[in-house]
Formats: structure tokens, C-alpha cells, sequence
């Protein structure tokens, strides 16, 4: 199926999406992946679509978690494969300015490619709504076919609805973007839209 047409239904009239208890993830949006070490210049493409998107979800009290890395020394399997990016303390770490998190945000830091591996976003989820806990995960940032491919599986397998704008997700080419959505869309269901799509369906 070509990547187009899985974003047909998304915010339809025969799917309520008012019914989910959305959550947005915001992958790696930090200055080595931006214009550091790993910079991705692909990135740049996706970050006025990313602020659009957390404008309006603040506006509609949708949590916004930012799941950023923050690496140690000791993270050799990272290291000795990327080399040293995005450690802890550093500026490479930090936040991009264009997307500054908000005081109501949360921040959660991963030494994987998963953000939900030995973190405490699961935790972070389930409290959300009065502890009713979201149930659907809007998943934006880098990489499509790493750390957002990585988390989506994570979600998949804790129950989560997946939605992955593909004008929120990047990847250093095309062909790992496309890929990468092409993956996640088959092996784990996710609805592949865009986020006008998304914003439309709110």
C-alpha cells in the first residue's frame, strides 16, 4: 500500500477520534541531531510542522512529553556505532530553541533508541487524564527508521493507537523516511497521516 493511502480515514466521520486519550512524543529534537554531530539536515523540514502541532495541543491540554537523549560515557553500544552525541550536561543535549518546552510539558530522558526503555514514560502515560492514562501516542521527531521506529514498537506492544504524522518524523534520506514509516505502518498498524490531518481531527 502505498504510504498516501494510510492516511485515508484519519478524522473521517466513521472514526470518533474524540474518543482517544491522546498523548504527543517528541523524539530527539535536540542540537546534535539538528545542526550538532548528527546533524540531520532533512530536520528542518519538519519543525515549524512540529510547533504547530504542540501549539495546538497545549491549547487543547494534550500532554506533550519530549523524550530527548542523554547520554553517559559508559553507553558504548551508542558510542562506539554514532560516536559521542547528545551527552548529558552538554549543550548538544539541550532542547532546540524553536521547540522550547512549556512549564506544563514533561521532559524524559533515554540512553536507548526506545524512549520508553528504562525510562519513566509508561509511568508518565498512565497518569495522565486523572490517571485514566492516555491510550493513543502521537510520535514526532527523529529518527523514523531509529528512535521512532524503536518507540513505536514499544507502544505497539503496551497497547497503544499509533499515529505518526509523516511530515512530523524525519530520517537522515528519503529512502530511510520511507522505509521507516513503510515498517511501522505494516508491522505495527500505525495510522500514517499528516498533521493537518491530525489538528483537522481535534
Amino acid at each position: 500500500m502505498p504510504l498516501g493511502a494510510a492516511t485515508m480515514g484519519f478524522g473521517s466521520k466513521s472514526e470518533n477520534y474524540e474518543q482517544h486519550r491522546y498523548a504527543i512524543l517528541v523524539i530527539d529534537m535536540q542540537n546534535d541531531f539538528i545542526k550538532g554531530k548528527l546533524k540531520c539536515e532533512r530536520a528542518n523540514m519538519i519543525i515549524p510542522n512540529i510547533k504547530i502541532l504542540l501549539e495546538t495541543a497545549r491549547q487543547k491540554q494534550i500532554p506533550v512529553f519530549y523524550c530527548i537523549d542523554e547520554h553517559l560515557p559508559i553507553d558504548s553500544y551508542e558510542m562506539n556505532l554514532w560516536g559521542p552525541h547528545a551527552m548529558k550536561h552538554t549543550e548538544g543535549a539541550r532542547i532546540i530553541n524553536e521547540l522550547k518546552p512549556s512549564d506544563t510539558d514533561y521532559v524524559i530522558t533515554k540512553r536507548t533508541y526506545s524512549a520508553f526503555d528504562g525510562t519513566g514514560l509508561d509511568r508518565a502515560l498512565k497518569g495522565t487524564y486523572n490517571s485514566k492514562g492516555t491510550d493513543a501516542l502521537i510520535i514526532t521527531g527523529l529518527h523514523t527508521n531509529i528512535c521512532v521506529r524503536h518507540t513505536s514498537y514499544d507502544a505497539f506492544v503496551r497497547g497503544f493507537e499509533l499515529i505518526v504524522p509523516k511530515d512530523g518524523v524525519e530520517a537522515f534520506t528519503e529512502e530511510d523516511q520511507n522505509s521507516g514509516l513503510e515498517y511501522i505502518r505494516r508491522i505495527y498498524g500505525t495510522k500514517i497521516t499528516t498533521i493537518n490531518d491530525i489538528i483537522s481531527s481535534w
